[in-house]
């Protein structure tokens, strides 16, 4: 059974090109690019290649990217260094429906004392910025936002944000990591002081990320013990990662228009026919700005993990919300944020798309998933009553 992969914000296939640029630093070129001799000296060639084509894609310049192995580092980091920058301020800034690796860090601080406050959003998961103005205060060290939503793929008005923070400030950070590759980013023009990204959501591996860092911006690093990274990021570089996420970052300027057309126009057609086709649905987020590989749809009277088994059965993958929350009962923070009714956040799906994904895989899901959505109301109580009705 072929796989129909729509589960791309948890994470991406690795472009065969990328695979390609890496795989001669493993067995072949696997110097240390520290190392003063030649053999690390033409891996760290490479490094500086792959700085340059990061940084092309987002508007930087290259001494501004710092190395690191995920976006969850790369929060931490950004997190952890405003709150040394600015010790004598004692809040922090962020939403409620941020990804764990920023939520988390974020709650663990309210144990140290630490202010922390978490902006909420309306029934379209859009940012209540009113919220934001007023929280921002001469106290705060950091605000956190999230570009773009891994969940319902609701884009945050960043520069908006950026400036409100700046206004009063505070250092601006945003995780970036499913924005970066599918909307153009223009860090040259922005006020954003850090930003998070991560290579496995833009077809690099796992296991490499980065942390955008403005110049002039002050920064004390999260690991230290080496000189790697102009001494913000200690630990031997990941070479073959690295040198993966140069061509990925190079190879996603190049289908930066695809995503946003071809890409795009499937996610628009799996939502007008399943929304045509299957009665009480709805779209959480979809009268605001998304990207235009997410959607995120409410089922009502089913649980999501029984659509995702059965859809698991016809060889369809996708997802119920963040992969890095799966397993857990609770409906998704992010869809309780938005006021998304019981009955429809434990059967929301999140369908994500690449650049991968072909016509015929979305007319398999349209044909799909109805029978399916149908036949699990039928053995809910909930759904029989629904039925009933009709």
């Amino acid at each position: 059974m072929k796989e129909i992969y729509l589960d791309n914000n948890a994470t991406t296939k690795v472009d065969e090109a990328v695979f390609e640029e890496m795989r001669p630093y493993f067995c072949e070129l696997y110097g240390n690019p520290s190392s003063m001799h030649f053999f690390g000296g033409q891996v760290q060639q490479k490094v500086d290649e792959a700085r340059k084509r990061v940084a092309a894609l987002l508007g930087a310049s290259p001494d501004e990217i710092i190395f690191t192995a995920c976006g969850t580092e790369s929060d931490n980091a950004a997190i952890r260094s405003a709150l040394e920058v600015f010790p004598e301020k004692r809040h922090v800034i962020t939403s409620r429906v941020e990804h764990p690796a920023v939520l988390t860090q974020c709650r663990n601080l309210t144990q140290k004392g630490y202010r922390v406050t978490e902006i909420g959003v309306d029934s379209e998961g859009q940012l209540d910025m009113a919220e934001l103005k007023a929280a921002v205060d001469a106290d705060t060290a950091i605000v956190s936002l999230m570009y773009a939503n891994n969940e319902t793929g609701v884009i945050f008005p960043i520069e908006e944000a950026a400036a409100i923070a700046k206004a009063k400030g505070a250092l601006f950070h945003t995780d970036a990591v499913q924005a970066v590759g599918k909307v153009p980013i223009n860090l040259a023009a922005s006020k954003i002081d850090m930003l998070s990204l991560s290579g496995h959501k833009l077809h690099a591996p796992k296991g490499i990320g980065v942390l955008y860092l403005r110049r002039g911006t002050p920064f004390r690093p999260f690991m230290v013990g080496g000189h790697q990274e102009k001494s913000r990021r200690a630990g031997t570089e990941n070479a073959a990662a690295i040198i993966a996420l140069g061509k990925a970052c190079e190879l996603a300027g190049e289908n930066m228009a695809i995503e946003n057309t071809q890409v795009k126009a499937l996610r628009d057609r799996l939502q007008s026919e399943l929304m045509a086709r299957i009665p009480h649905a709805r779209i959480n987020g979809g009268a605001a700005e998304r990207l235009p590989n997410t959607l995120n749809i409410a089922f009502e009277f089913v649980e999501g993990e029984a659509i995702l088994l059965l859809l698991n059965e016809l060889g369809i993958c996708a997802s119920s919300g963040s992969a890095c929350t799966s397993g857990s009962l609770e409906p998704s923070h992010v869809l309780r944020a938005m006021g998304v009714p019981f009955t429809c956040a434990h059967g929301s799906i999140r369908f994500s798309l690449s650049r991968y994904t072909t016509e015929a895989e979305i007319d398999t899901v349209i044909r799909e998933l109805p029978p399916v959505i149908a036949n699990l109301r039928k053995m809910s109580p909930f759904g029989r009553e629904f039925l009933k009705e009709q």
